[in-house]
């Protein structure tokens, strides 16, 4: 809803009820969360990772936030590339990372990259990036052709995925993790507003500065 049909911003929706995803112990604000982590539980299901590899994900915001942490669930020694420095911070002080970049660095040989900039040139720079035999997930989106070096891509064996979205499971997997306590949504919610400042509010969230990774209105 929102995504493959029309739907969302609106006082009322009718749904089928096999689309709701249900919790009796979750917060409204938990479960806000849950499509977002839920792309990044299927950005690593499609990468089928395995325990102890060398992942590298490429951009730290809340995708790329979600995709580092159900990288780390499946056992993966998780790297990050961002330019912005307080994103790197953050991914650093609340997540289990091994290292943060910066691009021009000398990343490790990662046997998977994940791409969740969205960004043209950063997803052509990704090609690059994957140890030989190494996989690259696409999680961001990006409308404009996207090129790479076919001889070097056939060279070094490199497989390339798609993710979009998430599954049906993904959402009831998630849910469960929540409920369990293995994530954590507390460092998540970085802003917050109420129904009579928003309108000022909402316009300082778009800007890098900010550091908004997820803001939560608050209609009280």
């Amino acid at each position: 809803m929102g995504v493959h049909t029309d739907g969302g911003m609106r006082e009322r929706i009718i749904v089928p009820a096999r689309k709701l995803h249900p919790s009796r112990t979750l917060e409204l604000e938990q479960l806000a969360l849950v499509e977002t982590l839920g792309i990044g539980a299927h950005a690593v299901e499609r990468a089928q990772l395995e325990e102890e590899e060398t992942v590298l994900v490429v951009g730290a915001g809340p995708i790329g936030l979600a995709t580092l942490q159900f990288a780390a669930l499946a056992g993966a020694c998780v790297h990050v590339l961002e330019p912005n420095e307080t994103r790197r911070d953050f991914a650093r002080h609340h997540f289990d990372v091994a290292g943060c970049h910066v691009p021009g660095d000398q990343t490790p040989p990662a046997t998977c990259v994940f791409d969740a900039t969205g960004n043209r040139a950063a997803m052509e720079a990704a090609f690059d990036l994957p140890a030989p035999s190494g996989r690259i997930v696409f999680v961001g989106f990006q409308p404009q052709r996207v090129s790479f070096a076919n001889p070097d891509f056939h060279r070094r064996e490199l497989t390339l995925l798609s993710s979009r979205n998430s599954t049906p499971a993904e959402f009831t997997r998630v849910i469960g993790l929540l409920e369990s306590g293995q994530i954590d949504t507390t460092p998540w919610i970085t802003h917050r507003a109420g129904y009579d400042d928003v309108v000022e509010t909402f316009p300082s969230w778009l800007e890098p500065e900010t550091g908004v990774v997820k803001a939560m209105l608050e209609l009280t």
